[in-house]
């Protein structure tokens, strides 16, 4: 009987022991799958705030630049809550880093305002194409802060200098320099202008 008991309380000790590593197991790819569901979602709101930022830069450039001349270059504003005053507001909210939940990184131009913004989170994001057109340059990045979203940015087709050439229509050709004209070979020589009266006669 002393030796059943022994035995009976070994394999109870063994089963709660193996109950233990199984739902430590389920415990950690729980945990694991519920830290991929969060990260998602975090990444979906990255680029949805994100867009909605670098469209509200180009609107506020542009609407600073209305009406003034001779002026070349971006207008940016030298804080995101610039972006939400009446009464032209262009963004809904001055939104945070939606990885880190803190402040973004700011990407300013020489004068210091804010051309753009980029996640301070170094993370390996899911998505790696297949993005929208506006951010079509964030194919194959592997960092969420490799993500920069600024006006303009590299999926934003610059117009270039210049009248440009339309597609299909030859450039024009390049007017021909001063001086006298060749005439072709085969044709006669052109007749002489005779001179003035009174003057010598052209032989």
């Amino acid at each position: 009987m002393g030796r059943s008991n022994k035995d009976e309380r070994g394999v109870t000790y063994l089963l709660v022991m193996l109950a233990v590593v199984l739902i430590g197991i389920s415990v950690t790819v729980a945990a694991k799958q519920w830290k991929t569901v969060v990260q998602r979602e975090r990444e979906a709101d990255l680029l949805a705030r994100g867009i909605e930022i670098q469209t509200a830069l180009a609107v506020y450039s542009a609407q600073q630049k209305k009406g003034r001349t001779g002026f070349p270059g971006e207008i940016y504003p030298l804080t995101l809550e610039e972006l939400t005053k009446q009464p032209k507001p262009v963004l809904r909210k001055a939104y945070k880093d939606p990885m880190t939940g803190n402040d973004w990184e700011y990407v300013r131009d020489p004068t210091g305002r804010i051309k753009g913004v980029r996640s301070k989170s170094k993370a390996e994001p899911f998505k790696q194409k297949d993005f929208p057109p506006v951010v079509r340059h964030f194919d194959g990045l592997t960092s969420y802060n490799d993500w920069v979203f600024q006006h303009p940015n590299a999926s934003t087709p610059q117009a270039p200098a210049g009248q440009p050439t339309a597609p299909g229509q030859p450039a024009p050709p390049a007017p021909s320099p001063p001086g006298p004209r060749t005439p072709p070979p085969g044709s006669s020589p052109p007749a002489e202008t005779p001179s003035a009266p009174g003057g010598p006669a052209t032989p």
